[in-house]
C-alpha cells in the first residue's frame, strides 16, 4: 500500500509541475468564467469552482509533501553517507533528527570553526606579507631580484 501511495505521489506531483497542467488548469478557469453569464453567475456556478479547487489543493498539499518527505529523506541519507565515507566529521550523521536548539548549536559551532580558520589564513596572509615585505626590501638594498616573491 506505502509503495502504491509513493508511486501515485511522485507521478501526480511530477504531473503536477508540467507546464501543460498548468496551461489545463487555466484553460478550466476559463471555461467556468465563460460560463458565469450562461449560469447567471448564480450560487452553484460559484460554488463548482470553488469546490473543485479546494478538494484538489487539499489533496495536492498531502502527496507534495509525501514526496518532498521521501526526497529530503534521500538527501539527507547521501549527505551522512558522505559524511562518513570522507574526512568529516561523523557526529553530524543524523543530526536532521535532533531538536531545533540542538542544530543551531551544531550550526554555531561550523560558524565558530569556519571563523578560526578564516583567522588562521589571516595570520598566514600577513606573516607571508611581512615576509615578502623583508625580502623586497632587502633585494633593493643589495641591487637584487628578490627570488619566490
Amino acid at each position: 500500500m506505502q509503495q502504491l501511495f509513493g508511486k501515485a505521489a511522485n507521478a501526480v506531483a511530477h504531473a503536477a509541475g508540467h507546464p501543460i497542467t498548468f496551461v489545463c488548469c487555466c484553460l478550466i478557469v476559463i471555461i467556468w468564467a465563460i460560463a458565469g453569464p450562461f449560469a447567471g453567475y448564480s450560487d452553484t456556478w460559484q460554488l463548482i469552482i470553488n469546490t473543485g479547487t479546494t478538494i484538489i489543493t487539499f489533496l495536492m498539499v498531502f502527496l507534495i509533501q509525501n514526496t518532498q518527505n521521501r526526497d529530503g529523506a534521500a538527501v539527507q541519507a547521501k549527505l551522512d553517507e558522505l559524511i562518513r565515507a570522507s574526512d568529516g566529521e561523523n557526529v553530524f550523521v543524523g543530526i536532521e533528527h535532533l531538536s531545533v536548539e540542538e542544530v543551531e548549536a551544531f550550526r554555531r559551532r561550523c560558524e565558530e570553526a569556519v571563523a578560526a580558520i578564516e583567522r588562521e589564513e589571516e595570520k598566514k596572509l600577513a606573516k607571508g606579507k611581512s615576509v615578502r615585505t623583508t625580502k623586497q626590501t632587502k633585494a633593493r638594498k643589495t641591487g637584487r631580484r628578490a627570488v619566490g616573491v
